[in-house]
């Protein structure tokens, strides 16, 4: 799925500030996005922000399969944890 205008912020879960932060991180499009997947973007976000929580990282999930972050089932949010090393 690309988005017409590539822009971060329109896909779901993504505001200004997560979509900023994933800029910085040298993720500027959803292409970008698909290629590293939800848990190596994550992790170079938490590389520039140690703070930045594992809502986050469902977010970046949830914003590649077009859905809400709060609607993935547990075991998609478990195996994210583990690829990040946060079980």
């Amino acid at each position: 799925m690309a988005v017409a205008d590539d822009s971060l912020e329109r896909l779901v879960n993504l505001g200004p500030t997560s979509a900023q932060w994933l800029r910085d991180a040298g993720i500027t499009s959803y292409d970008d996005l698909d290629e590293l997947g939800a848990a190596r973007a994550y992790l170079a976000v938490h590389a520039m922000r140690p703070g930045v929580s594992l809502n986050l990282l469902y977010a970046l999930e949830g914003a590649l399969l077009d859905v809400r972050w709060d609607y993935l089932p547990a075991e998609v949010r478990e195996r994210l944890r583990r690829e990040v090393g946060r079980a």
